[in-house]
């Protein structure tokens, strides 16, 4: 019995010992926890002090955490097979060569339309290229349509087109000829800038038709047949282009497969003054046929 009584007596009192133990031990754990937090604390109150007084670390931080929170949302978005997120670039749309045709005059609006389905391309691209061509036209004393036309001729409206001889671009300018003009818009890349290579053709027209004296002579100049016999009918190609877009543009209807008539006696036609007047009407067509394919001629001009 006395034995019995001394092992219940002994696992008390080993019971008071490890609950005065668990509480030495918790208000130890909860003392250190207070003083962690306490540092803590203190230290981003002093961070905070600091970054006050320094916007450059406090403007390195914030960019540090805004990396950091982009990066785990693009692996998320890859993981779940998403590429775009880590590719977004919000701006790209500046890049766009490219306008809504509404905001167009009612003439250029459907000019854009005619020239949009007669060369397979989209409006909203014609749309920005016919703009510029009326701005251009304006400054350079030329009828855009003319603009217009050489760009139907000479490329279809491909912006990355190139001919065996080196021409680029739109309008088909010798860029390694006409290397100094791209200097302006940053270098030769540019001539596949629709825009820049629509203003640096129109330069070498302006030049041409200067040097010429007339505007059929200087469209001879401008592809490079000035010392030739003749220019292929290129000259008289690309005036009866205009002619359907200045009808186009004049309110006429105008079918958008309408062949390009070219008059036997055009390429020999008397000189035309600098400034162009509206293109003249063409006789009857004949039978439907495809726009002229893209004449393999360049801007040779300097």
């Amino acid at each position: 019995m006395r034995a019995h009584e001394m092992l219940r007596q002994g696992w008390r009192a080993t019971a008071r010992s490890m609950t005065v133990f668990a509480g030495d031990v918790g208000r130890g754990l909860l003392a250190v926890s207070h003083n962690t937090l306490a540092v803590v604390g203190l230290l981003a109150i002093v961070g905070v002090a600091f970054g006050v007084g320094r916007p450059d670390l406090r403007h390195e931080f914030e960019q540090t955490a805004l990396h950091w929170l982009q990066d785990r949302h693009e692996a998320r978005e890859l993981a779940s097979g998403n590429i775009l997120t880590a590719l977004e670039e919000p701006d790209a749309i500046s890049r766009a060569t490219a306008m809504d045709p509404k905001a167009l005059r009612r003439d250029q609006q459907a000019l854009t339309q005619w020239i949009a389905r007669r060369y397979k391309v989209a409006p909203e691209a014609v749309g920005a290229l016919v703009h510029e061509a009326w701005a251009l036209g304006e400054r350079a004393r030329l009828d855009p349509t003319l603009i217009l036309a050489i760009v139907a001729v000479e490329s279809s409206f491909n912006p990355f087109a190139q001919s065996p001889m080196g021409a680029q671009g739109l309008m088909q300018v010798m860029t390694r000829v006409h290397d100094d003009k791209y200097e302006p818009f940053g270098g030769t890349h540019a001539a596949f800038d629709p825009i820049t290579n629509l203003r640096v053709g129109v330069q070498v027209l302006r030049e041409c038709i200067a040097r010429a004296g007339s505007v059929a002579d200087g469209l001879r100049f401008y592809v490079g047949a000035a010392l030739l016999d003749g220019d292929g009918g290129y000259a008289a190609k690309v005036m009866a282009e205009q002619a359907h877009m200045r009808q186009v543009a004049d309110g006429r209807s105008v079918p958008f497969n309408a062949p390009i008539v070219v008059p036997p006696a055009s390429r020999d036609a008397a000189a035309e003054p600098t400034e162009l007047p509206p293109a003249q009407p063409l006789p009857a067509a004949a039978p439907a046929s495809v726009p002229a394919p893209v004449p393999e001629r360049v801007a040779l001009a300097r």
